[in-house]
């Protein structure tokens, strides 16, 4: 099924967002961003949203008796607006089954690292630990684990001696911002091409 109705997932300053935005004004994406939903209200994400005229739906996890009443509020959302895609772009949740069973190989994101090195938070603190001299970025589905899901693209970024967290996160998101516009690209037109 081609991804064309997307809702963003974002849970702080939406660079990612930014970018999808950009490359749809920019005509090399074939797929609109319908909702937005974040999980932190205040979060910089959500005025982005708002001034691109993208509704916004902002629901704090604590607020519901456990994470399915809560996945069920936002499925029951993307439903509302006929997502066909969702993209992780900076949040800062493990999606569980109630959205993975309605949404399977329909759900991506970005990470910052050559998976399967450095899941999880803080990857390019992880990768400046370990002295490696090239890190990178993914996207992959998302599955039940922790940024384990089938990989989809994956672009190498080197780490330079002086690299600082802030330098070497500067150059991941430059790839990112570049990179996740044209997987999605990729996907929106994945049934027409057949």
């Amino acid at each position: 099924m081609a991804m064309k109705q997307l809702a963003v997932f974002a849970s702080g300053t939406g660079s990612n967002f930014d970018a999808i935005m950009q490359a749809k004004q920019a005509g090399t994406l074939d797929a609109k961003v319908e909702l937005v939903v974040c999980d932190r209200p205040g979060a910089p994400v959500i005025a982005k949203a708002e001034q691109a005229g993208v509704p916004v739906l902002v629901l704090r996890p604590k607020d519901f008796d456990g994470k399915a009443l809560y996945e069920e509020h936002v499925l029951s959302a993307c439903r509302a607006h006929d997502i066909d895609g969702i993209i992780l772009a900076g949040y800062m949740r493990l999606i569980g089954p109630t959205l993975l069973a309605s949404y399977q190989q329909r759900i991506l994101n970005i990470h910052p690292s050559l998976l399967p090195a450095f899941p999880g938070k803080d990857a390019v603190g992880q990768a400046l630990d370990k002295g490696v001299k090239m890190t990178g970025v993914t996207v992959h589905y998302v599955d039940d684990g922790m940024d384990t899901g089938p990989i989809i693209a994956q672009e190498a970024v080197p780490v330079a001696d002086d690299d600082t967290k802030e330098s070497l996160q500067a150059k991941i998101q430059a790839v990112e911002h570049r990179l996740y516009p044209e997987v999605i690209q990729s996907l929106s037109m994945k049934e027409e091409s057949l």
